[in-house]
């Protein structure tokens, strides 16, 4: 008996899904469905049988479709992309539906009427590394368009893309009207953005892992005070996306750039790295570094150590050593550490809650492990910023503690200086002690934006608006695509109002609320800042929102979320939301 033949063919394939689409949901998942199935009825499907495409299959959120020529997918991606931005133009950012479109041709098999194979594998990939709105073409669809379509793209070189054995070289369209992110002029000192490495695992349950790995080499390059560090909220907006290293030197305002890899097996650690000149793409260093488990502090020190060198050949030898900092020599606690700051970037509840349960684990195991104690005690504060307080006596009876500890156990690890100081002003309201622990962080290590926005918030709460504002611009610049500027655009609004600057104010609340739509800091920015400039329903909008977030907000409780200090703030701030509509 003969096997049933194999039936496989050279095709060109389309992979798009929705951005954001479970936040979407979660929003609106009537309003959502209906977006979705309007956009598929009057755009996307005529746009498909119009270029000849095929679907294969549908999900939720996403299509799979075959096109039997590369241009008619390419230009049927681009005149969907640009339909959808047409679609969208009115709609406010948090209705928005958008899609990202990744498109490969090559051989795929065909079963009944289903596809498989390579060919469509390496175009999911490429789908999930296009940003929203973006399309990501493999190098062989290039080759099959070159010269046959009106088209701009950027190649952002070889990506090793997940499950695919080799490389592939990616390029990404350029739409005519696409908005681009303002180029930063360079500091005037040697300047980097560390890019999130690569999990060569082949685990996606060791991804923290990596991340971790790139933290504490920002950490230990920021604390050289001659350099200029990018910091990782901002350097992390990249993560899994084709890059071209150019544009994120035009975007970050840096001239270096370092990006690489982790791979983690049993008990061995392999990093590897390359640091590139930006502006002309030219490769300064590389290099791969192996090791147990337990030295992977040791290949960190190599890493940065190596990358100094490379950077500034002279430098002082004990600029280097002062970068070394061992967290803890227990790696089980680190590994407990490192899981748990990556459910606190999650920033949600529930997310939060399981940092925390993260964070004493590793206490539990290394009982003098300072950073722990620290980001054990900043969830309180987080928790209070999102409005998400039950008990507030009880919270700052927990988090107090864990702060003081942390400062007992450290007199240099600016980081956890900075979130104790953090804790100590926003949740237990002692504001003088906060304010010498962010001096003092801020003396260890000027390049850490978490000092900068945790000044800049306290100078807010005593009454500093000018101060505050410089603290925050200077975060803004070390993080300039950071997805904490909801709250530092919050906090300068918050300045400007105090100030008496209200359209100033308004501009920094709208851009802020335009960041984070749900944000509790920037909804109350925006009713405070436009019922002061005389926009009453803009500021009774903002206030009903605000309400079916945090239902028991009330004039009686504002500064609770807010602790301001001086009588003519907590004055204004009262009146303001009290015009807004917030009840007493």
């Amino acid at each position: 008996m003969t096997e049933a033949r194999v039936e496989r063919r050279l095709a060109a394939i389309l992979a798009a899904d929705v951005a954001g689409y479970s936040r979407l949901m979660g929003n609106d998942e009537e309003g959502t469905l209906t977006a979705l199935k309007s956009c598929r009825r009057e755009l996307i499907d005529p746009k498909l049988t119009e270029h000849r495409g095929r679907i294969v299959k549908t999900t939720g959120d996403g299509v799979l479709v075959e096109f039997a020529s590369a241009v008619g997918a390419v230009r049927c991606a681009m005149e969907i992309q640009r339909g959808m931005a047409e679609r969208n133009a009115d709609i406010p950012d948090d209705r928005r539906v958008v899609f990202r479109i990744g498109i490969n041709v090559g051989d795929i098999i065909i079963d009944e009427n289903d596809i498989y194979g390579d060919g469509v594998n390496i175009a999911a990939r490429l789908e999930s590394l296009a940003r929203p709105g973006e399309i990501c073409l493999s190098e062989n669809t290039y080759t099959q368009i070159k010269g046959k379509l009106p088209i701009n793209l950027s190649d952002t070189g070889l990506q090793q893309l997940k499950n695919i054995e080799q490389p592939v070289r990616v390029y990404n369209v350029q739409f005519e009207n696409a908005p681009t992110r303002q180029t930063l002029s360079l500091p005037d000192r040697p300047s980097i953005a560390v890019l999130p490495f690569q999990n060569m695992s082949g685990d996606p349950e060791q991804e923290y892992f990596a991340d971790g790995m790139v933290e504490d080499i920002i950490t230990s390059l920021s604390r050289i005070k001659w350099l200029f560090v990018i910091a990782r909220n901002s350097t992390f907006t990249y993560k899994g996306r084709a890059v071209d290293l150019k544009q994120v030197g035009r975007e970050l305002g840096v001239r270096y750039v370092l990006e690489g890899s982790v791979r983690k097996a049993g008990t061995r650690v392999r990093i590897t790295g390359q640091l590139v000149e930006a502006s002309t793409g030219a490769h300064l260093w590389a290099d791969r570094f192996d090791g147990a488990l337990e030295d992977v502090f040791e290949l960190q020190d190599h890493v940065t150590s190596s990358v100094v060198a490379a950077i500034a050949p002279k430098l002082e030898q004990a600029e280097i050593e002062r970068s070394k900092r061992k967290p803890t020599n227990n790696l089980d606690a680190y590994d407990y550490y490192l899981r748990g700051v990556d459910n606190l970037y999650s920033q949600t509840l529930e997310s939060t809650g399981e940092a925390l349960r993260l964070f004493h684990k590793a206490i539990e195991l290394d009982p003098k492990f300072a950073s722990a104690y620290a980001m054990a005690a900043f969830c309180y504060s987080q928790r209070k910023a999102f409005g998400w307080v039950a008990n507030r006596s009880l919270d700052i009876a927990e988090a107090a503690p864990l702060a003081r500890r942390a400062m007992e156990l450290t007199r240099d690890d600016a980081l956890a200086i900075s979130r104790a100081g953090m804790v100590l002003a926003y949740v237990v309201e002692d504001f003088d002690s906060g304010a010498l622990l962010l001096e003092r962080a801020r003396t260890l290590n000027p390049n850490l934006s978490a000092v900068w926005h945790a000044s800049g918030w306290l100078k807010v709460w005593v009454g500093e608006p000018e101060t505050a504002i410089e603290n925050l611009e200077r975060f803004v610049r070390i993080s300039p695509l950071d997805p904490l500027l909801h709250s530092v655009r919050s906090a300068i609004a918050f300045a400007h109002v105090f100030a008496g600057r209200f359209t100033e104010a308004i501009s920094f609340a709208e851009k802020a609320l335009g960041d984070s739509p749900n944000s509790h800091q920037a909804l109350r920015a925006v009713a405070l800042s436009c019922a002061w400039a005389g926009r009453s329903e803009q500021a009774h909008k903002a206030i009903d929102r605000l309400l079916k977030i945090d239902p028991t907000l009330r004039i009686s409780n504002l500064v609770n979320v807010t602790p301001l200090q001086r009588p003519e703030d907590i004055e204004r701030y009262q009146e303001g939301m009290r015009k807004a509509g917030l009840p007493e």
